[in-house]
């Protein structure tokens, strides 16, 4: 499972390339799995060296290991578990050797042929106690228990395509493609910055300090893949980042996407994202308080200690090759207009800030958020993704048999809405013919009311 590297990026994409259509020929004549979106963001920063040294999903000797050590069999610091996971239907008419062909769900599209080591049930409750604690109402538990298979499918990938995507193209940089683009710029100390939110102003000031302490360059590295439910969309995001990413000083700092599926691990994802900064190319990497952590739980306990993720990177900081900067929590300060290291502010100096709950807070009412606090750019562009609600569309549904007045009614209803002052623009969509489970498709009317001056999306 494990290709010794020393340091060298496992790009499987360029390794295979001389051998894409012979694999191609071979994948038609083989069973196949579809992937699911967190098997195929795995895949990628497999196939790309994001996660080198791998080079497949974790045969069954590498999965205990992880779980218990954070390292592979053979020694080597890896803190989670990369796994295919399938049903026990899919896993059952398979055996060691096989091949078979992995696909993107989105499109079809062979991506990589898996020659099988082996095929093995996982002690789940193990895994969610040693890798994420065990607390059920963690994102990475619930899922174990509720999304992924019984069975987990361990063996050595060789490469056909990348998942393609269709946007930011642009931004979507290998590790291979990074590094290289690095050196070209001459690049030789880079801070990597992991997020998985807008950025504001103190996200701006924190890491051009870093830059400036370790006279490095910038690589912003948001997620791209998946993150925790009910985040902002990564659409949102990165028409922030690119607004965020000009105010950095001429030649600073540098916009790439990360397509990774995120666990929220917290200590253990923040040694595992140190590891694919260093596949990128970076040599520092700034470890936020609470690093990848999914909050609290139902009762209000947090699932880590805010500083749980900063001890375990600096435990293994020799190990990881890569320099752990710690995240220094950013104040406004008032009177003098400029933001500084909370640690360093004397008692009594007065502060201001903003948290994310007031900040959604002020989005969802339409309340200001000032511009000490988040460029005027990044606001519009949150506020046009998240209006408040009275700027929200809406619809009604209306459903009946013909003759039921449901007609009438949905026409005596456009008529009173558009009377109303506030510029809404309402429209009446017949949707006859649409079926019930009571009603064959022909018995029933169905009418949509929509509020349409501010949708999203439309």
């Amino acid at each position: 499972m494990l290709t010794p590297h020393g340091g060298v990026l496992q790009d499987l994409i360029q390794r295979d390339a001389s051998k894409k259509d012979e694999l191609l020929k071979e994948a038609e004549q083989l069973r196949s799995i579809v992937l699911n979106a967190r098997q195929t963001c795995d895949l990628e920063l497999i196939l790309n060296g994001g996660f080198s040294p791998l080079t497949g999903f974790l045969n069954q000797n590498d999965y205990n290991s992880v779980v218990h050590d954070l390292r592979l069999s053979d020694g080597t610091l890896w803190p989670m578990p990369i796994n295919l996971d399938v049903s026990e239907k899919v896993a059952s008419p398979l055996k060691p050797k096989d091949r078979i062909v992995l696909r993107d769900p989105r499109d079809d599209e062979p991506l990589a042929i898996i020659t099988i080591q082996d095929i093995y049930k996982p002690d789940k409750d193990v895994e969610a106690k040693e890798v994420f604690r065990g607390d059920p109402d963690h994102p990475a538990v619930k899922y174990l228990y509720d999304v992924a298979g019984e069975y987990y499918i361990g063996g050595n990938l060789e490469a056909i395509n990348l998942p393609r995507h269709y946007d930011y193209s642009e931004l979507r940089e290998t590790p291979a493609q990074l590094r290289s683009e690095f050196a070209s710029r001459h690049w030789t100390r880079v801070v990597a910055f992991q997020t998985r939110n807008p950025m504001h102003r103190a996200h701006r000031e924190l890491t051009v300090r870093a830059a400036h302490d370790k006279l490095a360059n910038v690589l912003i590295h948001p997620v791209v893949g998946l993150t925790k439910p009910g985040d902002i969309d990564y659409h949102t995001r990165v028409k922030v980042y690119r607004e965020i990413i000009k105010k950095y000083p001429t030649g600073m700092a540098k916009l790439a996407l990360l397509p990774l599926a995120m666990r929220m691990g917290g200590d253990r994802e923040a040694v595992w994202h140190a590891i694919i900064r260093k596949n990128y190319g970076a040599t520092h990497f700034i470890v936020g308080r609470d690093h990848a952590g999914p909050g609290k739980n139902r009762n209000g306990v947090p699932f880590y200690g805010p500083y749980d993720a900063q001890t375990l990177v600096k435990k293994y900081a020799k190990e990881l090759q890569i320099q752990v900067v710690p995240f220094r929590m950013m104040s406004y300060l008032p009177e003098e207009d400029k933001y500084a290291p909370a640690d360093t502010i004397p008692e009594g100096t007065k502060t201001l800030n903003i948290s994310g709950t007031e900040l959604r807070r002020r989005l969802k009412t339409g309340a200001k958020i000032p511009e000490w606090f988040s460029y005027p750019e990044v606001v519009e562009i949150l506020r046009t993704s998240y209006p408040p609600r009275p700027k929200q569309g809406f619809a009604l549904y209306l459903a009946g048999l013909p003759y039921s007045g449901v007609s009438a009614l949905g026409n005596a209803l456009q008529a009173t809405f558009n009377q109303f002052k506030g510029g809404r623009h309402i429209t009446l969509l017949d949707g006859s013919g649409i079926p019930s489970e009571a009603y064959p498709r022909s018995y029933i009317t169905t009418y949509k009311i929509w509020s349409r001056c501010y949708c999203r999306g439309l």
